[in-house]
Formats: C-alpha cells, structure tokens, sequence
C-alpha cells in the first residue's frame, strides 16, 4: 500500500483506478468494498476529498466527522486485505466536491465510484466507467433496543444513565433502563450509526446540521443529537410516535366535525409541549386527504406519517418566499403549519390564508386564549377572525377547548358609554356558544377581556345588591353575556313595575339584564 501524492496523473499501463466520490464515503459502500469485493486495481483518495471532510468537521457537522472516521477504516482496512490505497490531487480549484471528481475521472479515465444515481448518470453521459453501488440499509439495533412497549422516547446523555418515557403524551413516567453511565466513546459510535443510516435508508433525511447540534428524521423516529460546545456533552434523543390515531379515534363532537367540514378554514392546534398537537394535526390532515382535500404541509423537522397523496415541505430546505409561491401556486385545500414560532412563520400563515387557502397551525401555548394572543400584534384585531376561525386545545392528547372567533360592532363589556361602542371580536365556545372574551382596541391598545370574570364582578358589586333589594327572593346569574334574574312565579304579579326598574338599571350601569319567571 502506498501513502504517495500522485500529481502527474500518469499511472501504470492496464492499471484500473477507482476514485471515490462523497456518497460511498458517508454511506460506507466504499469501507464494504474494500472488505466484501475483490477490488481489482488502485483506490485513489483525493486529498481535497479529505479537506472536504475536514472542513465539514471543524465546522462542527457530525457528517464530516463520520466521513473521516469512515476513511481510516478505509486505509486500516486496505492494508489488511491487500488493497492499494493512494492519496491523488485533482489539481484543480474544488467548489463542488462531487463534480470535480467526476472531472478528474473523465479526464484520467479512472473508474467512478457512486452512490449517487444522478452523479451515474451524468458520469455515463461524459463516458466515464461507473462502478455503482446502492447503499445497504443499515439496521439501528443499538438504538430500536430501547423502543420496547410503550415507550414514546429515549434520552440518553454523556455521563448518565439511559432514560425512557413510557406512557402517552400527557401521561408518562421517566424510567431508568440501567444504572450505568454512557461514555462518550459509546454516544459518538451510536451517533455514527445514526448518520450512516440517514444517508443510506430512502426514508431518512437530514433535516439540521448545525455546529453543535443535528437533527434527523428516520422513518418514524425524529433524533436530536446534541455535542459540544453547544451542550455540556453528547446527548442523543429518539422520539417514535405510538401510534397513528384517526381522527375518529378522539370521539369529536357532531357539532365539531361539521365545523371543521364545512366552516372551519384558519384553525389554530394549541397546547403546551408534549401533550399531542402535532399527533392531532396528522390525523387532521389524514382526515382531509380522504376527504378528497388537496393537503400539504410546512413542517420542521418532516415528521409527521401521512399518505403519499399529501405533499410534505420543509423549512429547513426553503426560504419563506419560496413556500409562499408554492402553496399559493399550486392552490392546496388545506395547508399544515407545524411548529410556529417567529414572525415569518406567522406571516406565512397570515398572508396565506388571507389568500384562501385552508391553512391549520400549530402553536405551543398554555391556554387556548393564549394561541390567539399570540396573533395580536401580528395582524389587525379586524382582521383576526378572517384569518384564524377555529382554535382547538390540545391537552393530554384529548380536545379539551374549541373557541370560535366572530366580529360585531358592540358596547364592549365593562364600558358604559353609548358611543364608545367599536368593532369587537367575540371569543366563543364553539360547541355551546357562550361568550368568553372579547377583543378589541382602546386608544392604541389591544385589549383581551375575559367576559365571564367582569360580569363576576359587576354582578357582585353593583347588579346583584341591587335586585336583591327589589326582589329578595330572585336568584341572580351571569351566563357570560347576559345577567339572568330568575324571579319565583309566585312573586310576579308586580312584574311590569319590576321591569321598569330594572330597565333603568340597565341604563345607568351598562349591562343587559334579562328577568325569567321560574
């Protein structure tokens, strides 16, 4: 085996060179080559291939380190089983990696050694032989070991024990699988693993490559792997979904389903982390695919589990203009946003929508009022219910609050003044339609009243005293939007002069009184 820099490209009559390009690297067809195949001829490493792969890892991406590692298994493993293994130039200025080694191999004659379909053809076209390899799948044994049962995720961190959660989203307890610590040693080769598998199953990607942090989504599972200097040490995290419910299977109200058929088009899933918003999307957006709904979704990382009929975008991969001319383009029914964070994201919500498109948007929130708030600011309080329609509460992986937004010109509640009456937009329950917010703009404020705490209060302090003392026996109630005074049958005989005076107390304090005779 020879160490050598070949600069003058001049090789030995009848000598067969393969070069490898960056796929069979990353994917270890070239480490199985080397082991599996009797490899007739020289392998030729280009140094700027190595560069390539140094630069990568000192850039903090997990791939150039893998890569890396990948080749001194490589050399280690030419030595054992006879291969040559020389170290070339290309001896020309690299922009694209792939494509100068496809020059060098064109020029030379050299054999090319891809993973890549597209990289064969093109070296086809040119008339460059191809030795072409399709990447094995690699099986994550070390990692599936941990999905036993119900266990919704793994944690495992440098220096700590390996952690389960087993449950479902709102329910689950964190379970210790051993008492030893992982090392270093044993998160790096795991992480290994992991990328290697990304590159070569057809069902993974790398969603985020970060200098300190990578993101992957493989199959079911979404992994987050963490390293220093961004975190104090290796984490590794496999999230894997239990299970794919319909949305049948949250036993929705009628009253539901026909507003998310027939009405609902700017839907907001809130609730806090874990509890299940992303779950209910899916089988949201699952429930609109079969309803012969054009769906797609926005999503980062890719990973919700849906029919091949519904398209899925990442952020990650697109600027927000980019996804804006698509989906405005291509017209889908309904979009899904998952996962909305910062202003673009909103934006893209607002501006779609506001151009007709279906649009259903996931928010982390710890109330169903706090989803809406979360628009305020971002959009004219007018225009609020044109663009976000129905609001959904997620909470333990059951619906636990639905709001329907609506505009009118009113009185807003608490004010007394006739002519202080301006557009407010009411937050009702969607499923029995009783007033719980109002919203509307004071002066340059926005202002979010809860309802049903300032009748509370006027009732107390100013209305209910007051009938009392007309009618001791009446029974007093708020129901959000109206005070009801519920007056004993046998005492209604004086009930036109008891609506006079109640119909001044009206006037004077500002608040709609309705008298019922029990």
């Amino acid at each position: 085996m020879s160490g050598e820099y070949y600069e003058d490209k001049v090789r030995t009559a009848g000598e067969v060179v393969l070069v490898p390009d960056s796929t069979v690297i990353y994917n270890g067809v070239l480490r199985r080559l080397v082991v599996g195949e009797k490899v007739e001829g020289v392998v030729a490493i280009p140094k700027e291939l190595v560069m390539f792969f140094d630069s990568l890892s000192r850039e903090g991406k997990s791939l150039g380190v893998v890569a890396l590692e990948e080749l001194r298994l490589v050399r280690s493993l030419a030595e054992r089983y006879g291969v040559e293994l020389r170290v070339v130039s290309l001896g020309r200025r690299v922009e694209d990696i792939d494509v100068a080694i496809r020059e060098y191999a064109y020029e030379n004659g050299y054999v090319l050694v891809t993973s890549s379909r597209t990289q064969k053809l093109a070296a086809e076209v040119l008339g460059v032989r191809v030795l072409y390899r399709e990447p094995e799948k690699v099986q994550l044994k070390a990692l599936e070991k941990y999905f036993t049962g119900d266990v919704m995720s793994v944690h495992l961190k440098e220096g700590a024990p390996p952690q389960v959660k087993r449950g479902r989203p709102g329910k689950w307890v964190l379970e210790r699988v051993s008492d030893v610590p992982l090392t270093r040693e044993e998160l790096e080769a795991l992480s290994e693993e992991i990328l290697e598998a990304a590159k070569t199953l057809p069902d993974a990607v790398i969603e985020i490559e970060r200098s300190g942090s990578t993101i992957i989504q493989l199959g079911d599972y979404r992994i987050i792997i963490t390293r220093p200097p961004m975190s104090s040490g290796w984490e590794i995290t496999a999230v894997k979904p239990l299970a794919r419910p319909r949305l049948e299977d949250y036993y929705l109200p009628e009253k539901l389903l026909r507003r998310l058929e027939e009405r609902a088009e700017g839907i907001v899933i809130a609730g806090a982390p874990g509890m299940g918003k992303t779950t209910f999307a899916q089988a949201l957006a699952e429930y609109y695919a079969r309803r012969n709904r054009i769906v797609k979704t926005v999503e980062s990382p890719r990973d919700m589990r849906l029919p091949p009929e519904a398209t899925q975008y990442s952020k990650v991969y697109a600027t927000p203009e980019e996804l804006h001319d698509i989906l405005l383009l291509s017209r889908p029914d309904y979009t899904i946003f998952d996962e909305m964070r910062n202003d673009e994201d909103f934006k893209l919500y607002v501006d779609l929508r506001l151009a007709g498109i279906g649009m259903v948007g996931v928010v982390h929130a710890s109330s169903p009022i706090d989803a809406i708030q979360r628009f305020i600011g971002r959009v004219d309080v007018g225009m609020l219910p044109s663009v976000v329609d129905t609001v959904i509460f997620i909470d333990s992986g059951e619906v636990r609050k639905v709001y329907g937004l609506d505009i009118t010109v009113k009185l807003p509640t608490g004010l007394r003044e006739s002519d202080l009456a301006r557009p407010v937009v009411e937050v009702r329950d969607a499923l029995t339609g009783e007033l719980e917010y109002e919203i509307y703009t004071f002066g340059e404020q926005t202002t979010v009243i809860p309802v049903k705490k300032v009748y509370a209060s006027g009732v107390r302090k100013n209305v209910e005293p007051l009938i009392k003392s007309l009618v001791p026996s009446a029974k007093v109630l708020y129901d959000g939007e109206n005070v009801v005074v519920r007056i004993p049958r046998e005492e209604a005989k004086n009930l036109s002069k008891l609506r006079r005076k109640i119909r001044r107390l009206r006037e004077n304090l500002g608040v709609n009184i309705v008298v019922e005779v029990e």
